[in-house]
């Protein structure tokens, strides 16, 4: 099972310049989890931050008692092996054939035989669905295909927590609807804690347990799914409505004269509810995934903490399990 990733007070800056400030947040263990926010909001320095590629000023981020933020870099060194990182763009190797690639962290930290490089290599490319291109150049395969290369490659040294940097960066819709079906059938096989770092309005609707959302250089929200889902927040429902209308702007925030201008107007800030579409489930022949149950008792631990809107929408999905006596 995967582990507990815990976030306390993270900040960070480049000179002058706060990316975002006192983050706070839990990625549960085993669950998959999203990170939401318009360019330019820090996500992917987030990511680099929880993995201790980049050191935040203030803060810790806990991963199995190590601080990768402030322990010392050998401890970082050694918990960052519980990690998988998948890149933007797969980040790999143009003179190495896929299974050179993705064999490559196994080579480099084990003192595995090839005989047994081979069969955990082939056994990776097979779950990403790569059989017969292990031959292959990156720049013979589609970009979908590398990205599914970069995932398998982060697969080999059995991750705790896999961390994917927009994975659906430059595919087409059709790709990326695949894609998401493979991180939810990935969790169900190997039950790690995931943590997507995305701007895709599909992958936030039918993958991750858990959503949250950097604007402004704070975290909007994290928890459950339903909860941005349904969330009353301008910023939230502009982004998730895909509207020009709103607190985001094209290049940052708008000022107030802007938005008060917008809110004149009706007909243009006016969103429809939001309609939760189901999660995506494992495909056919895979176990179920062990988090759902973890979480759905999770949520209920939670229960009294969450406003009416995400609890109506939490109860529709929790049809076997009844919430504090009602019926659901």
């Amino acid at each position: 099972m995967g582990i507990e990733v815990v976030v306390e007070g993270l900040t960070k800056s480049f000179g002058t310049q706060t990316v975002w400030h006192d983050v706070t947040l839990t990625l549960p263990p085993g669950e998959v989890s999203v990170m939401l926010g318009p360019s330019g909001t820090g996500k992917t320095v987030f990511l680099k931050s929880v993995i201790g590629l980049l050191k935040p000023e203030r803060g810790r981020v806990l991963v199995g008692g190590v601080d990768m933020v402030n322990s010392p870099e050998r401890d970082i060194y050694e918990a960052r092996k519980l990690f998988g990182l998948m890149f933007q763009d797969g980040a790999l190797f143009g003179s190495m054939n896929l299974f050179d690639n993705i064999a490559f962290p196994l080579r480099e930290h084990t003192r595995k035989k090839e005989s047994e490089i081979r069969r955990i290599v082939m056994e990776r490319i097979d779950m990403v669905g790569l059989l017969g291109s292990e031959g292959k150049l990156p720049g013979e395969i589609s970009g979908g295909m590398r990205k599914r290369a970069g995932l398998a490659r982060a697969l080999v040294l059995d991750p705790q927590i896999i961390l994917c940097d927009e994975p659906d960066s430059g595919l087409d819709p059709v790709r990326t609807s695949y894609l998401s079906q493979l991180l939810i059938d990935l969790n169900a096989q190997i039950d790690a804690t995931m943590l997507i770092v995305t701007h895709n309005l599909d992958i936030a609707a039918t993958v991750p347990d858990n959503m949250g959302m950097l604007f402004r250089r704070e975290l909007v929200a994290f928890g459950p799914r339903e909860l941005l889902l349904t969330s009353r927040e301008p910023v939230v429902r502009q982004f998730l409505a895909g509207r020009r209308a709103g607190p985001i702007g094209m290049s940052e925030e708008k000022d107030e004269a802007t938005l008060a201008r917008e809110r004149r107007d009706p007909a243009d800030t006016a969103t429809a509810p939001p309609r939760i579409v189901p999660q995506l489930e494992p495909s056919e022949g895979l176990p179920p995934r062990r988090a759902v149950q973890r979480r759905r008792a999770r949520v209920l631990e939670m229960w009294d903490q969450l406003p009416p809107h995400a609890r109506e929408a939490i109860k529709s999905g929790l049809t076997a399990v009844p919430v504090r006596g009602e019926p659901v």
